[in-house]
């Protein structure tokens, strides 16, 4: 299976040679299964980062975005993201969106970073159709707001996945009304997390992904241990079909092929 949202351009997966830690890292993921990885951007200077990883190894993709935390820490190269996008390795925008449980940055920057990015984003598919590429969506606690927003866009409601989905069963019938895709971290895992898993339980077969946001989010039985790993997604996926009442394989299964669908690897 493919880790579909990683950072490995963070420090935890620095290494002592360019490159070392990440192949490290890799090795270790196909230890377990884990055959990939999708590295995602958090700003405009970090999705050249992200590229640059993903040209240097065959089983790594990226992808081309200003995460909403990272919304003040301007100015914005959207050309930066255009240049990504265009190379085969970056598979999507983002990620992208709103976070209403940090004070910081206010609600303002990020609607106005939003939006500038959105609009971007629409150019840029009007400009260069072949660009066309789906779109990485963080929102945490904020999917009132998120989805009237989407809705305005231009873009296909089928080409979003809300990634690192910790809501509760209300906010996934908001989202799969919406038309969009889901995925799910450790947090699945987690014994507080109940509703989490409930939610889990609406979701259509087509529309699911698995994810560990390293390095945060470590799934069980290995919580507490940081950086959390791509080969910990495996915990997940294992995780995820239990509380659908699958086999792990029917799940896996399943899971490949919607990642690479969604995504257009191959």
């Amino acid at each position: 299976m493919i880790d579909t949202h990683c950072h490995l351009t963070f420090p935890d997966f620095a290494g002592d040679e360019p490159g070392a830690g990440v192949a490290a890292e890799l090795a270790e993921a196909a230890r377990h299964g884990v055959t990939g990885c999708i590295t995602i951007s958090t700003t405009t200077r970090d999705c050249t980062k992200a590229l640059a990883i993903a040209q240097s190894h065959a089983r790594v993709w990226c992808s081309a975005g200003v995460h909403p935390l990272y919304a003040d820490q301007g100015p914005h190269d959207w050309q930066a993201l255009e240049r990504c996008i265009a190379e085969r390795k970056c598979v999507a925008w983002g990620e992208l969106g709103l976070d209403n449980h940090y004070p910081e940055p206010g609600r303002d920057v990020q609607h106005a970073v939003l939006a500038e990015q959105l609009a971007f984003i629409e150019r840029v598919h009007r400009a260069r159709p072949e660009l066309e590429k789906p779109v990485v969506l963080h929102c945490r606690e904020a999917f009132a707001d998120l989805i009237p927003i989407l809705k305005r866009t231009t873009l296909k409601p089928d080409r979003f996945v809300f990634h690192c989905f910790t809501g509760s069963p209300a906010d996934m019938r908001m989202l799969l009304d919406f038309g969009a895709s889901v995925s799910f971290t450790g947090v699945l895992t987690y014994r507080n997390a109940a509703d989490v898993r409930e939610a889990a339980k609406l979701v259509p077969s087509d529309r699911l992904m698995v994810e560990t946001d390293a390095p945060f989010l470590p799934p069980e039985p290995v919580r507490g241990k940081r950086p959390c790993r791509p080969w910990m997604v495996r915990h997940t996926a294992e995780h995820l079909a239990s509380v659908r009442g699958l086999s792990f394989e029917a799940m896996h299964e399943r899971l490949n092929t919607n990642t690479e669908k969604f995504f257009g690897i191959v």
